[in-house]
């Protein structure tokens, strides 16, 4: 063995090992839609006291990951995205209202002065500036009743005049009810939230059977001043009170204890807020104050909840999935390259275990449309060990005494280039979903990636250096690179010319757009909620629920628009903006007519992020057609980009168009699926193109439709080995991948379908007429020293 085949061996045992290593000493992080649980993404606001900027909502993030901690949700994710956003997980949190009432609560609490009680119009609030602007001293929150009052939904602004950052105003009187509706009125907040330092729910017998809250101040000197000044006060005088304010209402409004001395105060920065608490109440109000007042208000823009049943069955079908496609494949390439696919079937086998384990190095979540995503992968591994094994027949073909290792080589070294091809165009669109798609859809992007890059390493270098040691003593008949293969064999005893019916192949596929267009337009697109904002909530029946009955359950609810469909036990239903109480009333609806349900899915999505979710898979589509344009303008001629660009705007139509006709939903897996037929489309006009141009330069008195014809012809067995390579796992996630991965798999399937056929019969017939507009003269033949490497994709005879 030379010494370059002794060294891919050794970077090949590496990474093995390496990859070994860490598949078995680490565990993979796994998303929520799998492991089972709350997502949560909330974006800060500008208030009158704070701008919505990247630092305030990293201050944000501060106090929300106090408070999942003072909830004990096992091993909670925080991180800003963005500037505004923040992405809350909790694991194994499957109601997420008390979830997004405490963590995601504005909490912007302060202690407030009691001036007396409020007089004329009750529902007048002086603004700011308007009080008396003298600011007595804030008594101690000591023992009064301060039952907390219902709180706002995560995301209300408070009023401009509320105190709500605990910030120290001058001249700013503020009039609120208090626990037995009262009206007070308040002066500027003297204390905020800022200022405790802990708080904690607690019971004594002795003082009764209720909860109270103690809380520690950071400003102990404060603290006593104020409790000292309201101590001069005569019991039953309202300014004897302090008035403890949470978003903008009065959650308690003690007296100060007799015992407290006039202007002594209590010592230490310590006092209890008692009142007729129960034990739920006090520790939430603990757990608010304790966090912290957020710099900036909060709205909960998307929430997603997966219950852990479904994800382990997403789990298993995937896995069923990825076992049955790559069993499937692995039969196909050893049947067509025989101890060359066998060797590819090891090699692939290799591959799931570097992806794999690059996915745990990286601490990458998995996701339900990630593993989608890394079965498909497998498909494109195959494809790189196809393009390298054509590539090696029709080098042996044309120089058969020179062996099969001279032909191997050569077919490695001539199929980088359309394998490169490949593995760019796909992590382009891996790229885009990472950055423009959102939740799980990004999951798929990165799994995506890691594939791709995966798929290149065995194919180019494990693949490789299995056979530089297999093909030492395999004869030719075994090898599998001399035989020329069945597809081949056939186009050379029909020699079909498909590009004299031109016409008609464009005809056939200007019916298929307008079939599309007439879907779209009658049926419209079923845009799901991440594209049109709304709830959707999927429960699981213990028996068969038929579709009118679930339908009286949700009417029964009060929700007569909801739009709900059924599947044998499982119910699904779509509803516009809803609280999560609201679900809960649905849940004992259908309780009530279909026996015991469990909630499996719940997603809520806000109006503005479906608006910004349908915008970015408008500029993710837009991007990616440009980006394609641009490299085959590039790379070949202006009439092959064109005709590429006008092909794929064929193929997306065609998935498109059978959605709407089907009424399946469009959403971001759906998106993940355009994007990818895209990459995978493009790919293969790519190496028709590749080899049209080949041929061109070695004949060009020759006319463009019989060198098109010709080019078509030769790429056929490549496109059919790689095509039917991906069907097979792309057919098994149909099969066995659940309603989410299933209109996943059909969207690329027809895709593909189209996508190759339109390679063909459509990019072909228009770039010669094209053609016909363009003043460019033939390419140029290569230099003689470039003639003795042929790019992969074009195989001719030169």
């Amino acid at each position: 063995m030379s010494r370059a085949p002794l060294w891919r061996a050794v970077v090949a045992c590496v990474l093995v090992v390496t990859a070994s290593l860490l598949t078995f000493t680490m565990s993979p992080r796994l998303g929520l839609d799998l492991r089972g649980g709350t997502q949560l993404v909330f974006e800060t606001r500008d208030s009158p006291m704070a701008k919505a900027d990247a630092e305030a909502t990293d201050r944000a993030l501060d106090v929300l990951r106090r408070r999942a901690d003072a909830l004990g949700v096992v091993d909670p994710t925080l991180v800003r995205s963005g500037e505004r956003r923040i992405i809350v997980e909790l694991p194994g949190v499957l109601d997420p209202r008390q979830a997004a009432q405490v963590i995601g609560k504005t909490a912007q609490l302060a202690f407030h002065p009691v001036l007396g009680q409020a007089t004329g119009d009750p529902s007048e609030q002086p603004e700011a500036g308007q009080g008396s602007g003298r600011t007595p001293e804030q008594p101690e929150a000591g023992q009064g009743s301060g039952r907390t009052s219902e709180q706002p939904e995560a995301g209300q602004t408070p009023s401009p005049r509320a105190t709500g950052d605990g910030s120290k105003q001058s001249g700013a009187d503020l009039v609120l009810a208090d626990e037995s509706g009262q009206r007070l009125r308040l002066g500027p907040a003297m204390v905020s939230g800022d200022g405790v330092t802990d708080a904690a729910a607690g019971s004594d017998p002795q003082m009764g059977p209720g909860w109270f809250v103690t809380v520690d101040f950071r400003d102990g000197a404060a603290w006593q001043e104020l409790t000292g000044s309201a101590a001069c006060q005569s019991p039953g005088d309202p300014r004897r009170r302090v008035a403890i304010v949470l978003d903008n209402e009065i959650i308690s409004s003690p007296q100060v204890d007799p015992s407290v001395p006039c202007r002594t105060g209590i010592p230490g920065g310590s006092t209890q807020i008692t009142g007729s608490f129960t034990h739920q109440e006090a520790q939430d109000l603990a757990v608010l104050i304790k966090g912290g007042a957020l710099p900036v208000p909060l709205t909960l823009i998307e929430q997603r909840t997966v219950g852990p049943t479904l994800g382990a069955q997403a789990i298993e079908a995937s896995a069923l999935a990825g076992v049955a496609g790559v069993l499937v494949t692995a039969l196909f390439v050893v049947m067509v390259y025989r101890l060359s696919g066998l060797l590819a079937t090891v090699a692939l086998a290799a591959y799931g275990l570097l992806s794999y384990a690059a996915l745990l190095a990286l601490g990458a979540t998995l996701t339900l449309p990630g593993l989608a995503g890394f079965v498909l992968a497998i498909g494109m591994a195959v494809d790189a060990n196809v393009l390298v094994f054509e590539r090696a027949r029709e080098e042996y073909g044309r120089a058969p005494r020179r062996g099969l290792r001279a032909a191997l080589n050569g077919g490695f070294r001539n199929a980088w280039s359309a394998i490169a091809d490949s593995n760019i165009t796909t992590l382009l669109a891996a790229g885009l979903l990472f950055w423009l798609a959102s939740g799980p859809v990004r999951g798929f992007g990165v799994t995506l990636a890691i594939g791709v890059i995966a798929s290149l390493v065995s194919a180019m270098l494990i693949t490789r250096v299995l056979t530089d040691i297999a093909f030492v003593r395999a004869g030719p008949r075994l090898s599998g690179i001399a035989a020329q293969g069945r597809v081949r064999a056939w186009i050379d005893r029909r020699k079909p010319r498909l590009m004299v019916r031109g016409r008609l192949w464009l005809a056939i596929a200007g019916t298929v757009v307008v079939a599309s267009v007439a879907g779209l337009v009658t049926h419209g697109m079923n845009f799901g909620v991440e594209f049109t904002g709304g709830r959707i909530v999927e429960f699981a029946a213990a028996k068969p629920v038929t579709a009118e009955t679930a339908r009286q359950a949700v009417t029964e609810a009060g929700h007569q628009a909801a739009q709900v469909n059924t599947s044998g036990t499982l119910v699904s239903v779509r509803t516009g903006q809803i609280s999560a109480d609201d679900v809960v009333g649905i849940e004992q609806a259908l309780e009530r007519h279909a026996g015991e349900v469990t909630k499996q899915r719940d997603e809520l999505i806000g109006p503005s992020l479906g608006e910004e979710l349908r915008r970015n898979a408008l500029i993710a589509l837009g991007v990616a057609l440009a980006a394609q344009l641009a490299y085959l303008a590039v790379r070949f001629r202006w009439t092959f980009g064109a005709a590429a660009v006008l092909a794929l705007v064929v193929d997306t139509a065609a998935v498109a168009g059978l959605f709407a006709w089907l009424d399946k939903p469009v959403d971001g897996v759906f998106l993940a699926a355009m994007l990818t037929i895209i990459g995978y489309s493009i790919n293969d006009k790519v190496v028709v193109f590749d080899r049209v141009r080949e041929l061109w330069q070695a004949r060009r008195q020759a006319r463009l439709a019989d060198v098109v014809d010709a080019a078509i012809l030769q790429t056929v067995p490549r496109t059919v080995n790689t095509g039917l390579g991906a069907l097979f796992i792309l057919t098994a996630l149909a099969v066995f991948g659940g309603d989410t991965l299933r209109d996943f798999a059909i969207a690329l399937i027809v895709g593909i379908v189209v996508g190759t056929a339109s390679s063909a019969f459509v990019a072909g017939p228009l770039a010669i007429r094209l053609e016909r507009f363009s003043k460019q003269p033939p390419p140029r033949p290569p230099a003689p020293r470039e003639r003795r490497r042929t790019r992969e994709g074009s195989g001719a005879v030169v």
